[in-house]
């Protein structure tokens, strides 16, 4: 059993009914999972308020529920009558990861937690750390957009930065399986949902920003924007931030922490020069020299500038920890993320690419970065997500039509939508650039298009998709993988 008060030691809080000395069996946040004795917290969610369920969780042997509203008086009536115990807060996501982590015994103070933000880079970041730390012989658990992983095991993610309370839990079970070392991916939303709230981040890394999602249910503004990623660097020790980015300065605003910098200019603590690309049938990348506090040659098999700029950011992560440079430097040479920038084997003299770029911003950096490696043609074959802003699908018609040779426009997760009323949109932003462009709802037929229609030297990348493994169309989610579908074309093509 826990003690109320125990688990509300670090928030300020109210009691409204009851007593904070009782105790409780368990802390819950689903409404459908109540058990006896339980603290229940309501959150508001952007569509349903827990709030309403009060009267029937406590008829369901909830001993303590914690809220930020008035109950009915129906509700508080019958707390009265079973003895249950109102806890009042000014914000329940807020006051559930503070209770979270108390619940677990505050895991992440044993820990070191390396927290990642940025428009682009997180994911692959995140890998490269986890690799680079773990060749030095540390255990590194990771907590990210595709998946959570705590020793052999992998956790398919539905959230890049999971609810305070799962996240918590990963926490414990990272800790009790002897891992030091945790690298997680820190979503704006995340920030904003104070999902990462009731612990100090020992590292929290800056890598990009542009305008990203902003819309209904994400963020208001791009100033909301900004403002949601800086609240990392109030709650960390050390910020190790890019200092190439012009919004630098707005998101360290008020920071409360030490910071290193990494970048292309050589005022940073670490910096590179001497950029040079590596093309190679079947393989692209960039190597270049590094400088400041670490000096060494890097070579990374992945494209672009921007493989660069997430190289530096994991160098200077592992320099923080003192990792041997030629450990860091090799880990980095071997490192793959799966849907980012990842080269697909095929028997054909073009390269095929898959990658996750899903927004205008995204997909110019990658299509600009491709170019320099003067492919025969650059083709992009992409769709654009449903309930989602129909801006994201002018900007990346734009951007499609600008910068690649051909588009093959297809479909990404419909969802709700109807595909081609997406491809329309699509189109919208494309068609005044004057690029070239089919159009092909289904996407495995698409695919089979562009590598039966793939000529030497080309380039073919396949985006928006990146690690996922699944359409949504209507609610239900699909089994999709490009690599899958990649292998069955090839085999029929035989």
């Amino acid at each position: 059993m826990y003690g109320i008060d125990s688990l509300l030691e670090r928030i300020d809080y109210s009691i409204i009914l009851g007593s904070p000395s009782e105790k409780v069996s368990e802390v819950v946040v689903d409404s459908r999972k109540i058990t006896k004795d339980c603290l229940f917290i309501c959150i508001t969610g952007f569509k349903v308020d827990a709030h309403s369920f009060a009267e029937q969780v406590i008829k369901d042997g909830a001993k303590a529920l914690v809220v930020e509203k008035d109950l009915s008086e129906t509700a508080m009536d019958l707390a009265r009558e079973k003895g249950v115990t109102i806890i009042k807060v000014d914000d329940c996501r807020y006051a559930m990861a503070f209770i979270s982590a108390a619940f677990y015994g505050y895991p992440a103070d044993s820990l070191k937690v390396i927290g990642i933000t940025g428009t682009k880079g997180k994911t692959t970041t995140t890998y490269l750390v986890k690799s680079a730390l773990e060749s030095s012989g540390l255990k590194v658990g990771l907590v990210g957009t595709i998946e959570t992983i705590i020793g052999d095991e992998h956790i398919p993610a539905s959230n890049t930065t999971p609810e305070s309370f799962v996240l918590q839990g990963y926490f414990k079970r990272m800790l009790d399986a002897g891992i030091t070392h945790v690298v997680m991916e820190v979503a704006s939303q995340g920030l904003k949902l104070h999902r990462t709230q009731g612990f100090t981040f020992e590292l929290g890394i800056f890598t990009n920003l542009s305008p990203d999602h902003i819309g209904p249910n994400e963020h208001e503004s791009f100033e909301d924007y900004v403002e949601c990623k800086g609240r990392l660097f109030k709650q960390c020790r050390c910020g190790i931030v890019n200092v190439d980015d012009d919004n630098l300065l707005k998101v360290i605003k008020g920071h409360t922490c030490d910071l290193r910098t990494f970048g292309f200019n050589k005022e940073a603590d670490i910096y590179a020069d001497n950029l040079k690309l590596v093309k190679e049938p079947g393989e692209l990348g960039i190597e270049f020299d590094i400088f400041g506090d670490v000096k060494a040659h890097v070579s990374v098999p992945t494209p672009g500038a921007f493989s660069a700029h997430n190289a530096l950011c994991a160098i200077s992560i592992c320099h923080y920890f003192n990792i041997p440079v030629d450990v860091m430097i090799g880990s980095l040479k071997n490192a793959h993320v799966k849907g980012r920038i990842e080269m697909v084997k095929t028997p054909y003299s073009f390269t095929m690419l898959i990658d996750y770029a899903h927004n205008a911003m995204s997909l110019e950096s990658l299509l600009t970065s491709l170019r320099e490696y003067e492919p025969k043609r650059l083709i992009v074959l992409f769709g654009c997500g449903g309930n989602r802003s129909r801006d994201r699908r002018l900007g990346m018609g734009e951007v499609a039509g600008r910068l690649a040779d051909l588009s093959i426009i297809t479909s990404d997760n419909p969802r709700d939508e109807d595909p081609q009323a997406i491809i329309n949109d699509i189109k919208e932003g494309l068609l005044p650039t004057k690029g070239k462009y089919v159009e092909i709802i289904n996407r495995k037929e698409a695919i089979r298009y562009a590598i039966e229609n793939g000529k030497k030297n080309d380039i073919i990348v396949l985006a928006g998709k990146g690690h996922e493994d699944y359409q949504e169309i209507k609610g239900v989610k699909y089994p999709m993988d490009e690599r899958v579908i990649i292998k069955e074309i090839l085999n029929e093509l035989r």
